[in-house]
C-alpha cells in the first residue's frame, strides 16, 4: 500500500503551518472530551470539575510525553541542541510519558478541588484511549511509527519526501495501524466495563493493564532499538507498569472493602437505637 501524503497539511509562504500530526492531537482531545463528559457526570463529576483538572493534566501530559521521548531517545544530542526539545514537528512523543505526567497533575488538581482521584482517573482512562486512537492517524501519515521491512501485502510504502520513514520506497509493517486497531479494541472493552467495574480506579487499572499488554505485543514488530534481553524501551516500561498494577488492584479492592465496611457499620449504628427502643417498649 503506497502512502503519498505530505505530513504538512498547510503551508503559508512556503512555511509549514499546520501538520496532520498536530491536527490529530487537537481532534483526539476534542473527541475524548465529547465522549467522557456524559460518563464523568454519571460518575458524579460536574463539567466544571472536568475542566478544572483537564487543563493542567493536558499540559503535563504533553510535556511528559515529549520529555520521556527525549530521555529514551538520544538525550546527549538534545543537550547539545537544547532547542530541539521543543521541535515536536520532528516527531517524538512517548505516550507513557504522557501517562506519568498527566497522572501527577490529576492527583494534584483533584486534591485541590476535593475530587475523588480514582474516579477521575477512570474518566481519564476513557479519554486517553479515545485521544490516542486519533493520534495514531497522525502517526500513519507521518510514517514515524513503523514496523520492520516486510513483504506482507498490507505493508506500507512511503514515497513522499517529507515522510519520516528511514528509507522511501521500502514496505514496512504498519505498526501505527496495529496500534490504532488495538486502541479501538481497548476502547470497546473499557466502554462495556465502565459501569460494571464498581470499584473506583478499576477502569483506570484495566486500561493500564490492557495498554501495557498491547505495547509488549506491538513493539515486537516495531522498528525500535533493542535495549535489554531482546526488549525495547516501551516493552520494559510496560512490564514495570504491569507489575505495579498488581499492588494497585489490591489497594483499590482493599479501599473499596474498607469503605463498604464503614457504611455497614454506620447503618448498623443508626438502626441500633430503634431496636433498643422497640425492645424496651
Amino acid at each position: 500500500m503506497v502512502i503519498n501524503i505530505d505530513p504538512v497539511l498547510l503551508y503559508v509562504g512556503g512555511n509549514p503551518v499546520i501538520r496532520w500530526y498536530g491536527l490529530m492531537y487537537v481532534v483526539g482531545i476534542l473527541a475524548g472530551l465529547w465522549v467522557i463528559m456524559p460518563y464523568a457526570q454519571a460518575r458524579g463529576l460536574t463539567e466544571d470539575d472536568v475542566w478544572y483538572v483537564f487543563w493542567p493534566a493536558t499540559i503535563a501530559g504533553l510535556v511528559g510525553a515529549r520529555l520521556y521521548y527525549v530521555a529514551q531517545s538520544d538525550p546527549l544530542s538534545y543537550l547539545s541542541q537544547p532547542w530541539r526539545v521543543f521541535a515536536t514537528w520532528e516527531g517524538g512523543m512517548a505516550f507513557y510519558g504522557a501517562v506519568f505526567g498527566a497522572a501527577i497533575a490529576i492527583v494534584v488538581a483533584c486534591r485541590r478541588r476535593g475530587i475523588d482521584i480514582w474516579t477521575f482517573l477512570d474518566v481519564a482512562a476513557i479519554f486517553a484511549v479515545v485521544g490516542q486512537a486519533f493520534g495514531r492517524i497522525g502517526n500513519i501519515i507521518n510514517g514515524d511509527i513503523i514496523g520492520y521491512p516486510t513483504d506482507l501485502p498490507w505493508g506500507f510504502v512511503y514515497v513522499h519526501p517529507n515522510s519520516f520513514v528511514p528509507q522511501k520506497g521500502v514496505a514496512y509493517q504498519p505498526a501505527a495501524v496495529y496500534e490504532l486497531l488495538f486502541n479501538l479494541f481497548l476502547f470497546l472493552v473499557l466502554w462495556r466495563l465502565r459501569f460494571r467495574l464498581k470499584v473506583p480506579g478499576m477502569v483506570f487499572a484495566t486500561w493500564l493493564v490492557g495498554y501495557s499488554v498491547g505495547q509488549i505485543l506491538i513493539f515486537a514488530v516495531r522498528m525500535n532499538e533493542v535495549l535489554f534481553m531482546g526488549l525495547k524501551q516501551a516493552q520494559l516500561t510496560a512490564i514495570v507498569v504491569l507489575l505495579a498494577c498488581i499492588p494497585l488492584v489490591w489497594i483499590l479492592q482493599g479501599r473499596a472493602a474498607g469503605q463498604a465496611a464503614t457504611v455497614d457499620a454506620g447503618e448498623s449504628a443508626d438502626e441500633a437505637p430503634k431496636t433498643i427502643g422497640k425492645d424496651l417498649g
